[in-house]
């Protein structure tokens, strides 16, 4: 019976391929290999450095409980987006954007508006 390849080795057999997927905020990020004193090779993600801030975001008004996660769900439909709203605002721990209720930020807009804006 043949061994089950990771999921890693598996990509590098895909010239170009990378280990991220394309929802991911490490998918534009340099991947470096380490070589270690045995002659192994150890891929990594270089230090991926925050996007320029954008204007074009919508101000939402943080409410108790809210998380960014959840926010991310909100405005994209996905809560393993909330790095968008993270790298929108400048704030070092992304719990920093809800732990206070009331505070405004910015979600990142779409062509205008936050995708997935699903408020009724």
């Amino acid at each position: 019976m043949a061994d089950i390849e990771p999921y890693e080795n598996a990509l590098d057999a895909i010239p170009g391929a990378h280990p991220y997927p394309r929802t991911s905020r490490y998918h534009d990020a340099e991947i470096g290999v380490h070589r270690q004193a045995d002659g192994t090779e150890v891929r990594y993600a270089k230090r991926r450095l925050l996007p320029p801030l954008h204007d074009d975001t919508h101000p939402h008004t943080v409410g108790a409980g809210e998380r960014p996660d959840l926010l991310a769900q909100r405005y994209f439909g996905d809560p393993a987006q909330w790095w968008q709203i993270a790298d929108a605002n400048p704030v070092l721990d992304p719990r920093e954007l809800t732990e206070e209720a009331g505070r405004i930020i910015g979600i990142p807009t779409y062509g205008g508006l936050p995708r997935g804006d699903r408020r009724v």
